[in-house]
């Protein structure tokens, strides 16, 4: 069976993996030792989501490989900075080549690191409240095989997370959007059947210790 088929790919070590890096040196880096991987530090978690508000439209690999001019650009999506982000600033990033230069994607990350902000005042951090989304075993497919996957953009979970997140008032943070964000930030695992890293994530998941 091919790689479109199964969604499984030969690395150069031999080893199957999830298809969807292609192989290409640095994607497979970053699914092999970030996606998928828990994570609870609110700076990481506050800049996978606006990236991922910058993807839509785009490609990941189209971010990840802007991801450190991004960093610059947005002091290190250190949120409580970004909140006091000026219509200079907009005007700054906007003529910066390194990022993508949205002006409403831009605008929408200072939206949310006012909206992060008061979060932490509300839940104590940004990780204790993304994690009480993640969803229980008997909420999960029982087999996460490629075809699984693609009839599964969305989750229950990450439609309630994007509600109660625009509730709140953040943007760019639609259901889709939002799986993207817990398929990578280990609130799920979505490695697939048969990829050398589905084991090791859930090891590491099961080692977490939750917010």
């Amino acid at each position: 069976m091919t790689a479109k088929q199964t969604g499984l790919i030969e690395g150069p070590d031999g080893a199957l993996r999830c298809a969807w890096h292609g192989n290409d040196d640095f994607y497979r880096d970053y699914h092999d030792h970030e996606w998928g991987r828990p994570v609870a530090d609110d700076y990481r978690l506050f800049e996978k989501i606006c990236l991922e508000g910058f993807q839509s439209g785009l490609s990941w690999i189209t971010i990840l490989r802007k991801r450190a001019n991004f960093r610059e650009a947005f002091d290190g999506f250190r949120f409580e900075r970004i909140a006091f982000f000026s219509e200079r600033d907009v005007e700054r990033l906007l003529g910066d080549a390194g990022i993508v230069r949205h002006r409403g994607k831009i605008e929408s990350v200072i939206n949310n690191a006012k909206r992060a902000k008061a979060l932490v005042d509300e839940a104590g951090s940004l990780a204790r409240f993304f994690w009480r989304f993640e969803p229980g075993p008997k909420d999960r497919p029982r087999r996460i095989d490629y075809q699984t996957l693609l009839a599964n953009t969305t989750s229950p979970a990450s439609i309630n997370l994007s509600s109660e997140l625009k509730k709140r008032g953040w943007t760019f943070v639609g259901p889709t959007t939002v799986y993207a964000f817990m398929q990578a930030m280990g609130l799920v695992n979505d490695h697939i059947e048969g990829c050398v890293c589905r084991t090791i994530c859930e090891l590491e998941r099961k080692q977490f210790r939750r917010p």
